[in-house]
C-alpha cells in the first residue's frame, strides 16, 4: 500500500522550530517511500485561527522546501469547511448511542474529585451520562449548554507506534469518556483528525509526542467508525536548556526569527542535525536528506535546543 502522509498545522501563529521539525520528519517520511504529501489546514476554532495564517504557514513552508502533493488552504482541506463529514461521523455514533449530552462547566470538569492523569489532565468522571431525562430538561432549562461526549467501552488498546513502540491505554481510567462536539458547536479535534485521516486516505501520521496519549482513542474511534487505524509516529519535542517546551504563545523561534536568521538551507541541516539525520550542522536541502532519512537515527526523548 501506497504511503500517504500529512502535515496539519493550526493556523493560531507562526509555527516555530517544533513544528518545523514535525513538517520535515513527516515530508521526509512520505518521499523516503515515494508516497503522497498533504498538507491539511486545521482550524476547527476559527475564533483563534485565521486562513491569512494559514496562507503564511504555506508560504513558511514552501520558503523552507517542503512541498505537497494534495491539499492546501482551499476549502476541501481547510476543518473550518469540512462540518457535514463530522456531523455524519457524529450521527453514525449517535444510532450506535454512543453519544450523550454534557452539561458540566470547565470548573466542575475540574473539580479536585475528579480524576487525574500523571501529566495533570482531568479525565472526565462520565457525571452527565447518569442523569435522567428529567435531570437533563432542568439544566437546559436554567440555560446550560451542553456538550457531546462519547462513551468508552472499558477496553484496553494499544497502539504500536513506529518511532516508540508499543503504548497503552485502558480507555475509561486513562482516557474517558471524551468531547465530540464542544457547548459552543464547534467541532473537537478527537473527531475531525480521525474522520479527516480517513477520507483522506491518510495512513501515516507524524507528529509530537504530546499527542501520544490521544493515539489510543483515535485508533479505536476509527474502528469504531469503521476506518482502518493510520500508523502513528510520534516524534520528540523540543526543550530548551531548561527544559521547557516551545510554544508558539511564547514566539520561541518561530518563522518571523527564523527567516530573519536563516537561509532555508541553513535550517533545513539545523532541523535534520537536531533530529539525528545529520553528525554535525551544514546545509542541505531537504531532497538531500532523503536517501538519509531513517527513524532508527531519530532521537526518542525529548531534544534539547543548544542556546543561541
Amino acid at each position: 500500500m501506497s504511503v500517504r502522509g500529512r502535515f496539519a498545522p493550526t493556523p493560531s501563529g507562526r509555527m516555530h522550530l517544533g513544528n518545523l521539525l514535525a513538517a520535515l520528519l513527516a515530508w521526509l517520511d512520505v518521499r523516503s517511500q515515494g508516497g503522497v504529501m498533504v498538507l491539511r489546514i486545521e482550524n476547527l476554532d476559527t475564533q483563534r485561527t485565521s486562513l491569512e495564517l494559514a496562507r503564511q504557514v504555506a508560504d513558511d513552508l514552501t520558503w523552507l522546501g517542503l512541498d505537497w502533493d494534495e491539499g492546501g488552504v482551499e476549502p476541501d482541506w481547510c476543518q473550518s469547511e469540512r462540518g457535514e463529514y463530522y456531523q455524519a461521523a457524529f450521527d453514525r455514533l449517535e444510532k450506535m448511542g454512543l453519544i450523550y449530552p454534557c452539561y458540566c462547566s470547565r470548573a466542575e470538569r475540574l473539580a479536585a474529585n475528579a480524576p487525574h492523569r500523571a501529566d495533570g489532565s482531568v479525565v472526565y468522571d462520565g457525571r452527565c451520562a447518569r442523569l435522567t431525562p428529567e435531570q437533563r430538561l432542568a439544566l437546559e432549562r436554567s440555560g446550560r449548554r451542553s456538550a457531546w461526549r462519547i462513551r468508552v467501552p472499558e477496553e484496553q488498546v494499544t497502539v504500536v507506534d513506529g518511532h516508540l513502540g508499543p503504548y497503552t491505554e485502558y480507555l475509561p481510567r486513562d482516557c474517558g469518556d471524551f468531547i465530540l462536539r464542544r457547548s459552543d458547536g464547534v467541532w473537537a479535534y478527537q473527531l475531525a483528525v480521525v474522520v479527516d485521516d480517513a477520507l483522506m486516505g491518510i495512513n501515516h501520521v507524524v507528529r509530537g509526542a504530546d499527542l501520544l496519549p490521544s493515539a489510543p482513542r483515535q485508533a479505536w474511534l476509527h474502528r469504531t467508525l469503521g476506518f482502518k487505524p493510520p500508523r502513528f509516529f510520534h516524534l520528540p519535542l523540543l526543550v530548551d536548556p531548561s527544559g521547557r517546551r516551545l510554544a508558539k504563545r511564547d514566539r520561541d523561534l518561530d518563522m518571523s526569527v527564523l527567516r530573519q536568521r536563516y537561509t532555508p538551507r541553513e535550517l533545513t541541516g539545523y532541523l535534520a542535525w537536531l533530529a539525528g539525520l545529520l553528525p554535525e550542522r551544514k546545509s542541505v536541502e531537504p531532497a538531500q536528506l532523503i536517501p538519509l532519512f531513517s527513524w532508527g537515527k531519530v532521537p526518542k526523548t525529548e531534544i534539547v535546543i543548544p542556546a543561541p
